[in-house]
């Protein structure tokens, strides 16, 4: 298995790219389900679950076809077609690996009025029910029932007929799993209390590109028309906001000025904001953020929330960033209950860390030292990155794995600025 060893205590400069989001991609894809026109994405992250979410709608019957680019280049260009769904059913052996994979649970049904999928696997944060899912795609006609670790959901008449639904708390998911499915029911539907992540829109505007009606789009409120049918589309996927908030956080921590290329300041907006009141530099570009340390790393107070709140996505990368700053910072995480597994790994690593529940106080020290540790997820396998940086020797991050499913070829952007950073196997 592979793992990534780190020397730490390089300052980064230079300038990074940012991919597409891995967040948007991984909603854009399953709307090839919704027509049996070509649907072309633009700017697709080379990632493990771009692929593992290409496999599972060949299993439905989708092409896929990857054109014009290089294994060199970072992004890709992929063309989905389902002009017949061959199955309806999303394997476990498929959805197991990644929780996105119930995102074609909508489109399934919102076209062929029957969809029967697995209950979803992913990250181990905490507990990600998909009652909300359910109860929305209930509320706009389908009919549910779940039986041997599958949700199987029907469509009477083989159609939705729309309808009315407000959300009792956020839920990005099942925003978008009901907005795919409400665009091709028979009569309107209205969203209350819809998430408003920069992802949702971009799924709006791809699906009107394709032919939609939605409206507030950007809103808590989403009112959608549904349509007989949707047409093909080009669609360039929006830059990935929790990638570019992550080179932020590994600027900052190194001492370093670095210019997040293509990054979308209105898009992370609580982020850039959480960094100026720490110290750092921020300097909005044409086409880029630059990011410029201070002398040191002020505290922060800080509490997850809702998009456009601060995301729980970048908590563990600001969790890393604090352990070198001048005082006590104190991380509320008020979406996941299990996001705070990175914190022995941290401490192993010397940083000065106490969880009280939902609460951590992160107390800033002078210095770090590499060790080895093991990433338990996505985002918190980016916080020990970030901390191997900043930390004195050298850093062994094992399970890997998790870091390929949300950063493209992190290694190779980081040794562009200036890390001591590579890739190993076993062998």
């Amino acid at each position: 298995m592979d793992r990534i060893l780190i020397r730490g205590g390089n300052r980064l400069s230079g300038k990074i790219a940012i991919s597409g989001a891995k967040n948007a991609a991984l909603t854009l894809m399953p709307c090839a389900l919704l027509t049996d026109e070509p649907l072309t994405l633009r700017n697709l992250p080379r990632l493990a679950d771009v692929d593992s979410f290409g496999h599972l709608l060949n299993e439905l019957g989708a092409s896929t076809a990857i054109e014009g680019t290089r294994p060199t280049d970072f992004g890709r260009v992929m063309t989905m077609r389902t002009g017949q769904l061959s199955s309806t059913v999303a394997p476990y052996d498929i959805v197991r690996k990644m929780r996105a994979s119930i995102l074609v649970l909508g489109p399934l049904v919102g076209r062929a009025g029957v969809a029967t999928v697995s209950l979803p696997g992913g990250c181990a944060i905490g507990n990600r029910p998909i009652d909300l899912h359910l109860k929305a795609l209930e509320a706009i006609g389908a009919e549910i029932e779940l039986a041997a670790g599958y949700v199987k959901a029907t469509a009477p008449g083989g159609r939705l007929s729309g309808g009315r639904f407000r959300f009792p708390v956020v839920s990005v998911g099942a925003t978008e799993n009901v907005l795919m499915a409400a665009v091709t029911a028979k009569g309107g539907s209205v969203l209350e209390n819809a998430a408003r992540e920069p992802e949702i829109v971009d799924l709006c505007n791809l699906l009107v590109a394709m032919g939609a009606s939605i409206h507030g789009i950007g809103t808590e409120t989403l009112e959608i028309e549904g349509r007989d049918r949707l047409h093909g589309a080009t669609y360039k996927v929006m830059p990935d906001r929790i990638e570019a908030g992550s080179y932020a956080c590994a600027a900052a921590i190194t001492g370093g000025d670095v210019d997040l290329v293509g990054a979308n300041a209105n898009d992370m907006r609580a982020t850039l904001d959480a960094l100026v009141e720490a110290g750092v530099t921020v300097e909005e570009k044409k086409g880029a953020i630059r990011i410029a340390a201070p002398d040191r790393i002020k505290p922060l107070t800080l509490s997850t929330a809702p998009y456009p709140g601060f995301a729980t996505d970048m908590q563990a990368q600001f969790m890393a960033m604090l352990c070198m700053s001048s005082g006590a910072s104190v991380l509320t995480e008020t979406i996941f209950e299990n996001r705070y597994m990175h914190v022995p790994e941290l401490t192993r690593m010397g940083a000065n860390i106490e969880v009280h529940g939902r609460t951590a106080v992160v107390h800033g020290v002078d210095r770090m030292t590499g060790a080895q540790v093991m990433a338990t997820d996505l985002r918190a396998s980016m916080s020990l990155i970030l901390a191997g940086l900043a930390a004195e020797g050298e850093t062994q991050v094992n399970r890997v794995y998790h870091l390929d499913r949300g950063y493209e070829r992190l290694e190779e952007k980081l040794q562009g600025v200036g890390a001591d950073i590579e890739r190993a196997g076993d062998g």
